[in-house]
């Protein structure tokens, strides 16, 4: 695995030197689009939208939308707004790694440290871990900003992103009213049948089962076959009233 990012985490004046290795990876199946009539890849042009013709890569600017007016900004605008270089991924709280909801949550990076800061990985590793604490820091990747937690996963430290506030939109946009009739004996019965769901996460017993479909009938019609895929049957209350409807849930799972 090729690293994609050289740096070092900084923890107070200890400086830990580490590589950073994607952790994630797109499942989904990559699809090109064709022609119809003979499956010749479609490809795409930069077209000026007044003169229909096609532009150069190098005569292409960046500009942004002011006031129904388009602000052109060039490398060097670029760099001036561009935060520092630094190779640093600076460490400056530690929390609990619950009292961050999940919304804010982006792409996460496993990290591997240089040959001569592995004891100071191992004391930063080992004493998130005793103090179950996760690491807040901010780095520079790409030419961006990012915010992110550092925290430890089967005897590594990972690096996951997490979105500034600004990114998170306001729930208040959406106009919603919760409805304040629920009985107890409602809500009694919506716990149970929590409970009666509730285990250990094992992420290895979800799978996608949607690519996984859509592969066998890839699979199928390269060998000029159709496979029959079991559809999921849609399970209907036998009633429109919310505690007769938990109370049926509750006893189809039983059955299970």
């Amino acid at each position: 695995m090729k690293s994609i990012w050289k740096g070092a985490i900084g923890f107070g004046l200890v400086n830990i030197p580490v590589k950073l290795y994607s952790a994630v990876q797109n499942s989904n199946l990559d699809f090109d689009m064709l022609d119809e009539r003979d499956h010749a890849r479609i490809k795409y042009k930069r077209v000026n939208e007044n003169t229909g013709k096609e532009v150069p890569y190098e005569k292409i600017v960046k500009g942004y939308q002011l006031n129904e007016n388009y602000i052109v900004l060039d490398e060097h605008d670029f760099e001036e707004a561009s935060p520092e270089k630094t190779k640093i991924i600076e460490l400056e709280q530690f929390v609990d790694i619950s009292e961050i909801n999940p919304i804010y949550y982006e792409t996460s990076y496993y990290t591997q440290p240089e040959n001569q800061g592995k004891k100071a990985y191992s004391l930063l590793l080992n004493a998130l871990v005793k103090s179950k604490k996760a690491g807040v820091a901010r780095f520079v990747f790409r030419n961006t900003e990012n915010l992110c937690v550092i925290h430890p996963l089967d005897e590594m430290l990972v690096v996951t992103k997490i979105r500034f506030e600004e990114e998170i939109r306001s729930p208040k946009e959406i106009k919603l009213k919760i409805e304040k009739g629920i009985t107890s004996k409602e809500l009694e019965i919506g716990m149970a049948l929590i409970a009666q769901y509730s285990g250990d996460f094992d992420i290895s017993s979800f799978k996608d089962e949607y690519r996984v479909e859509l592969l066998s009938i890839i699979k199928a019609k390269a060998k000029g076959k159709r496979p029959i895929i079991k559809k999921m049957k849609s399970q209907q209350a036998s009633s429109n009233d919310l505690y007769s409807q938990l109370m049926e849930s509750l006893t189809k799972k039983k059955g299970a």
